[in-house]
């Protein structure tokens, strides 16, 4: 009997979405991709290949879950099987740079970026991205991981002289301009079967720590949880960049995905990450009534029904 298959490396993020599968009937089997073998001769199965591979797999201990999916997925379009969010997600989520250039290529306005190979940060590559503050990020990171904002070029270079650098797993690190925003918030802008699903309203914090995931505010301490809340769903973004962000995801094999951007002080909007492993924020939604993995269960079905 055909099924969707679920490639992922996190069990707790996909939790919502089993509940969600069980709820519907859909039938359904979980592929964990840490280590293991794969026969490349052989036929798959049918049925339909949800890719939920992340770039943080690595905080996890599966450093290279991320390649061993890669290979997975070439084998299950070698072979004409429907996989959403296929290779070309997969790139976009373990490679900001690529993200960069795929967002700058449809027009949609980025921070101004510089790609660095080790430690080759030098006045130049400072200068090329502004005057400061500039961030700091690695190529593959996820949650937040390893980014880090300095007020001065020198502050920075000082830093990646240190023992306290740490280079992308990839060995590419960026340079970015801060895009100053009169608020503390981003919006995250979510897409599910390419299409617009809903936004959220993100409050920063002070914090580059924004997964909306409920497993990632686990530690959140007391006096955190009891402020006002962090995620809220809103629907305010403005029509031409959902248009732009739809065009973007489709152009790009992402049928489940978010981009997410702040605005500056001009009301001008900087995109500055893409999403393809999407989780959502269970007291947002409840709050709004609306329903991410239950979206993702539907959308889903009706592709397992196409298959059959």
């Amino acid at each position: 009997m055909s099924k969707i298959y679920v490639i992922h490396e996190n069990h707790a993020w996909v939790e919502p979405l089993r509940e969600a599968f069980v709820t519907q009937a859909i039938p359904f089997e979980e592929w964990f991709i840490d280590g293991g073998t794969m026969d490349l001769d052989a036929e798959p199965p049918d049925g339909v290949f949800y890719n939920r591979m992340s770039a943080s797999s690595h905080t996890r201990g599966h450093r290279f879950a991320p390649e061993q999916t890669s290979v997975l997925l070439a084998w299950l379009e070698g072979h004409g099987r429907r996989v959403v969010n296929g290779s070309r997600a997969l790139r976009l989520e373990v490679s900001k740079a690529a993200q960069y250039v795929a967002l700058n290529a449809h027009g949609i306005k980025t921070p101004r970026t510089v790609a660095v190979a080790g430690r080759a940060v030098g006045n130049g590559a400072v200068r090329s991205v502004g005057a400061g503050p500039i961030m700091l990020k690695p190529t593959r990171g996820g949650k937040g991981a390893g980014v880090r904002r300095f007020d001065t070029a020198g502050e920075l270079e000082a830093f990646v002289e240190s023992d306290a650098f740490e280079p992308s797993l990839d060995g590419i690190t960026l340079l970015q301009e801060h895009v100053t925003s009169p608020g503390s918030y981003i919006t995250r802008v979510e897409f599910i079967g390419g299409k617009y699903f809903y936004a959220v309203r993100v409050e920063t914090e002070g914090s580059f720590e924004l997964c909306p995931a409920d497993p990632c505010a686990a530690g959140d301490s007391a006096d955190a949880r009891a402020r006002e809340p962090r995620f809220t769903i809103v629907d305010t973004v403005d029509a031409d960049l959902i248009r732009d962000y739809r065009a973007f995801f489709a152009a790009n094999d992402v049928q489940i995905g978010a981009a997410e951007f702040i605005t500056d002080a001009a009301g001008r909007a900087y995109t500055y990450d893409v999403n393809t492993n999407t989780n959502y924020n269970s007291a947002a939604e409840a709050d709004a009534g609306r329903y991410g993995m239950e979206e993702i269960a539907r959308f889903l079905g009706r592709e397992l029904a196409l298959v059959r």
